[in-house]
This record gives C-alpha cells, sequence and structure tokens, in this order.
C-alpha cells in the first residue's frame, strides 16, 4: 500500500467528497477542516488528495487527480512548494520519534502559510494526528485558526477529536468519516493486495471493522489464520493438548511478526460480537455476564503480557482455559 500523500485509490466517503466539492467550487472554502474517523479508514489519503486536487486547479467532482499529472507526482515526492505537513518529527539529538507534535513544527507550519502561494493557487497544510499536539503546539494552532491567512487552508486529521481543544474544534468544519462497508473495504483490499484470494479478502473485510488500515495489517500479520483459531476456541472448549498446540503456534514469532496481540484482539472482537449477537436474539444478560467479564480479563491479561513482557504461551492456555467454563 502506498502512503497517503501517493495513493490514488480511495473507496467510499462520498458525503465528505461532496462537501470539500462543494465548498471549494462555491467559493467558500473554510480555512479549517477537521477530518476525524478512526484509524486507518482514509482520513489522510482523502486530505491528500483534496490538497493535491485543489493545488492543481482540478475539476473532477471525484476530487481524482491522474497519477500522471505533475502535482501529483510532486505531493507524491514530498516537493510541491505550497503543501506543508504536520506530524511528529525525528528528535535530531535523539534520533526517535517524538512522542507528541512540538511547537516548532507548527510555528513553521504557520509560517509557510503565511507565505504567498507558489504557484498562485493555494497553499495547504496537513496536520497528521492531530491530538498528538502537545499544549503549546494546540494553542500556536489556534491562534493560526483565529488569524487564518487568505487562500491558505488547514487539514487536520484525527482519530480522536475530543482530545483537541473546544476553541480548535469549533474553528474548524467538522467532517466525520464512518467506517467503511466491507464491500468497499474487500474493494479496496483488491486494489492494494491483489495476491489474496477472495475468500481471504472477504474474511479480512469483515474483521477489519470499517478500516483498510485494519484490514491490510492484519493480512500482513496472518489475520486470516489466526481468525480461523479464534472461531474455533469460541465455538466449543478445545482440549488441553489443542491448547498447548495453540498457544505454542501463538507465541511463535514468524518473520518478526508477534500474533500475541493479534490473536488477542480478534478474540476478544470475536467475543463481542458473538455477545452482541446473543443480546440480540434475547439471550439474558445475567447470562451474559461471564462473556462480559471474559472480554475485560483478556483485555488486561493481554496489556499485561505485552507490558511486563511475561510468558505469551502461558497467558494464551489461561484465556482458552476460561472460555466455556461453566
Amino acid at each position: 500500500m502506498r502512503e497517503p500523500r501517493a495513493n490514488p485509490h480511495f473507496v467510499g466517503h462520498e458525503a465528505a467528497v461532496g462537501s470539500l466539492l462543494h465548498a471549494a467550487t462555491s467559493g467558500r472554502l473554510h480555512h479549517g477542516w477537521l477530518i476525524s474517523g478512526q484509524p486507518g479508514i482514509g482520513k489522510a489519503t482523502l486530505a491528500f488528495r483534496f490538497a493535491r486536487w485543489l493545488l492543481a486547479g482540478a475539476q473532477t467532482p471525484d476530487l481524482s487527480l491522474a497519477e500522471t499529472d505533475g502535482v501529483f507526482r510532486r505531493v507524491a515526492a514530498g516537493t510541491h512548494p505550497d503543501l506543508f505537513t504536520v506530524e511528529r518529527r525525528i528528535n535530531e539529538k535523539t534520533e526517535k520519534l517524538q512522542s507528541e507534535i512540538v511547537i516548532a513544527t507548527v510555528q513553521q507550519a504557520s509560517a509557510f502559510m503565511r507565505l504567498t502561494p507558489a504557484e498562485g493557487g493555494w497553499r495547504v497544510v496537513v496536520i497528521d494526528g492531530a491530538e498528538d499536539m502537545n499544549a503549546n503546539a494546540a494553542n500556536a494552532l489556534l491562534k493560526l485558526l483565529e488569524e487564518p491567512p487568505a487562500r491558505a487552508i488547514l487539514l487536520l486529521l484525527s482519530a480522536a477529536p475530543g482530545r483537541l481543544l473546544p476553541t480548535i474544534r469549533s474553528r474548524c468544519r467538522a467532517l466525520p468519516l464512518a467506517p467503511l462497508t466491507d464491500t468497499q473495504t474487500t474493494a479496496l483490499l483488491a486494489d492494494y493486495a491483489p495476491d489474496l484470494d477472495s475468500a481471504a479478502r472477504e474474511k479480512l473485510a469483515a474483521l477489519a471493522e470499517g478500516s483498510i488500515g485494519n484490514a491490510l495489517q492484519l493480512a500482513q500479520e496472518g489475520g486470516v489464520v489466526l481468525a480461523g483459531l479464534v472461531d474455533e476456541v469460541l465455538d466449543a472448549p478445545v482440549s488441553p493438548v489443542r491448547a498447548q498446540n495453540i498457544a505454542d503456534s501463538i507465541a511463535r514469532q514468524v518473520e518478526g511478526v508477534d500474533k500475541f496481540e493479534v490473536f488477542f484482539a480478534l478474540l476478544r472482537t470475536g467475543l463481542a460480537a458473538r455477545t452482541r449477537a446473543a443480546a440480540r436474539a434475547g439471550t439474558p444478560p445475567a447470562a451474559l455476564a461471564g462473556r462480559v467479564a471474559d472480554w475485560q480479563e483478556f483485555g488486561k491479561l493481554s496489556r499485561e503480557v505485552v507490558g511486563l513482557n511475561l510468558d505469551k504461551r502461558a497467558a494464551v492456555i489461561v484465556a482458552l482455559s476460561q472460555l466455556h467454563r461453566s
């Protein structure tokens, strides 16, 4: 899968596309937009898609731009003079990724936005992971939103918009993105992972909960096979020998992939889905209390094992022994 700035594929989110298109073509393009939604559903892909379209002065109703277009190529390469990206960066002293977006980066964006557009059109700033801004960075951004330069637009991307200052949210046009449908996720998987067969794509789409990013990560981490194990252990109790075999398989890393966290995430997702289905079918809440307790306990167990570097094999056996207990 290509990085969002170089990604020509986009499926779904028609209402969001329509809102951006109408605002741009009506001459009333707001200076700040907050594009929100769960991780992996296309927030950054939409932002860079719109940025390319705006910088190129394009007219396509789906905000598309040909990959052969010069603007597309320069945005993809990160060399367009009228596009600036704000995100967590590598600390030059420690050579590690910063834990937050700092004020210096936002100040650079502010100075960039106040320049005259190099190509006579717009200046666009994309803030990826806006919720990662520290307090000073957020206040600097607020000042920019309060006094926006002409012909400049801010696209804030956030998976947790509630963590942003209310005053930042109030000065942006809200553009929430809904999870993709299974059909849309399957269509994107056909583009991004053509080597997967149709059955695998459909299974991954069902597991991904509306996120193409989740689907692709699961594909890389053996999600289809692990989902099969989850279905097996949720369908019926497994023997002690089988539980040990499953635990051995999950605890063993293959090509650097840690299957433990993926398995527990899928186990909790599957348990939650079956609990909801049982509740809709009329199962009394008291009869579902054990499943809810398991869901909570498995989350705690997974966090402790990862955080404290505990025995993953033993944790899997403990979890499997708790399922289907009377």
